[in-house]
């Protein structure tokens, strides 16, 4: 392993790594990026129960702190099939139906971006903002970064979606010099068949959206219903 780390290895040693190496990879960050998440969010239901219960001036919750509960409800519904899709491609993938899981891949984006164009409509028809009270502040962050994490979400099932559509009719020998790292003075490419990894990549983001369609369902039920 010492040859590694010398300047004068070749970049054979380093290129073209297994890639049931990145499969494994993947599925463990997908699910330390899932945990991290999961905490991530609990300090806003920590933040939700806390500010209840204490309640300062009765200021918790004033009257017109009451967002719309049919957009909070779509949007949460969009994410959840999202989800769905997602699980369902990852098995379309492993089942052979590899153009099934294209279009179910293409129609989880759609829904994501329909979850976070929901999520603009309700910002822009509240009649507070984020110091009008503790539920109100809850909400907008909570809801915020839930955005943020919907718009990290449509990245990674673009780029795989991407890779699935733009190799589809490759093999190794066509890829060129350095592919995959940007790196020109490699002498053959990074992945020697970047299609390996999709299954991979589809069975980490279909978790991770799994998790976040819990999450959002979970605040679902907090913001709007308690």
């Amino acid at each position: 392993m010492s040859e590694l780390a010398q300047h004068s290895t070749p970049y054979s040693v380093v290129e073209r790594e297994p890639p049931q190496v990145m499969g494994e990879n993947l599925r463990l960050a997908s699910r330390l990026w899932a945990s991290a998440t999961v905490f991530f969010f609990f300090a806003f239901l920590f933040a939700f129960f806390y500010l209840r219960s204490l309640n300062q001036q009765r200021l918790w919750r004033p009257k017109h702190v009451d967002p719309s509960t049919v957009l909070g409800t779509l949007g949460a519904v969009a994410i959840v099939l999202a989800a769905a899709l997602l699980v369902h491609a990852a098995r379309s993938h492993r089942a052979g139906r590899i153009g099934m899981w294209r279009i179910e891949g293409a129609a989880a984006l759609a829904a994501i971006v329909a979850a976070v164009v929901l999520q603009i409509v309700e910002w822009s028809t509240l009649g507070f903002g984020p110091t009008d009270g503790g539920y109100a502040s809850v909400y907008v962050g909570w809801t915020a970064f839930e955005v943020f994490f919907f718009v990290g979400l449509f990245y990674w099932v673009e780029t795989t979606l991407a890779t699935s559509l733009r190799y589809r009719n490759d093999v190794p020998r066509r890829f060129v010099v350095g592919e995959a790292a940007g790196d020109p003075h490699r002498s053959s490419p990074d992945i020697e068949d970047p299609l390996s990894l999709v299954p991979a990549q589809l069975r980490a983001v279909s978790f991770f959206a799994a998790v976040l369609a819990g999450i959002v369902a979970v605040s679902w039920i907090v913001l709007y219903f308690v």
